[in-house]
């Protein structure tokens, strides 16, 4: 096993040392040993973890649900029928996420149309609406 600073770590995994931090508090890597000289030294298990951590996030995981991928990753029977059953939930999520977006985008739609309608005079309906709550 080949030990790994922080910074290597992070480099390798393409995030900052702060991200590291912040995964080891969340309990998604575990804490690293420490060297003689007391540096954390981590594993090559940690830079995989941590590659994975990004991968799912990037595929739109929270970290609660990377948490409970993480945990099926132990071998077992049903192993693969519950990430896909957790993967089949993110994928309705981000079908509801969709609709919302197309709904916010019709709104702004039609209040640049409003704006284009209206008179020299006219108070702006983008701004009249953000302030009334109108979409």
């Amino acid at each position: 096993m080949r030990g790994l600073t922080i910074g290597q770590l992070a480099e390798q995994a393409q995030v900052n040392r702060e991200t590291v931090r912040y995964y080891e508090r969340r309990r998604l890597l575990q804490r690293p040993s420490r060297s003689i000289g007391g540096y954390r030294v981590f594993s090559d298990d940690a830079l995989r973890r941590l590659q994975f951590i990004r991968h799912a996030k990037v595929l739109g995981f929270s970290l609660e649900e990377i948490k409970e991928l993480l945990a099926l990753r132990v071998r077992s029977i049903d192993t693969c029928d519950r990430v896909r059953e957790r993967t089949l939930s993110k994928i309705a999520d981000i079908e509801r996420k969709i609709g919302v977006l197309q709904e916010i985008r019709r709104a702004l739609g039609d209040l640049v149309s409003a704006c284009s309608r209206r008179r020299k005079t006219d108070e702006c309906p983008i701004l009249d609406s953000l302030q009334t709550d109108g979409i």
